[in-house]
């Protein structure tokens, strides 16, 4: 297993341990994260404090959730990593989404990497 793997499974770890001191771990303080859905980006965060924030507010959200890599690709800056998403919510969602309601989806989330940390995720469903 190299580096970047070693860093995508504790990052994936943590996430699916609701553990966000885990998650951010190997991230670069100034990290960019962007969350893109059907093609459009519905978020992006600056900075670890940011993604810290925006975690720890969508905790409440699920009352499980697992990502399983599916597939793995990598360069000398960035990872490419496929994803299987399982997640049980915790609320009502305005979109009509009702807690207890399971979600299945496949996505694919890119790290890109300095010197070991995390600058960039970009999550695509």
């Amino acid at each position: 297993m190299t580096n970047k793997e070693k860093i995508i499974q504790n990052y994936i770890e943590g996430y699916n341990q609701f553990d966000i001191d885990k998650m951010v771990a190997d991230f670069d303080e100034s990290i960019v994260f962007e969350n893109i859905q059907n093609g459009e980006t519905n978020l992006t965060l600056n900075g670890i404090q940011e993604f810290k924030t925006q975690a720890e507010q969508a905790k409440d959200y699920f009352s499980a959730r697992k990502q399983t890599i599916t597939s793995f690709i990598q360069d000398e800056i960035k990872a490419i990593v496929e994803i299987d998403y399982y997640a049980v919510l915790a609320i009502d969602f305005p979109n009509g989404l009702n807690a207890g309601q399971e979600l299945r989806m496949k996505g694919k989330s890119i790290f890109q990497f300095l010197d070991d940390k995390i600058i960039k995720l970009t999550d695509m469903s």
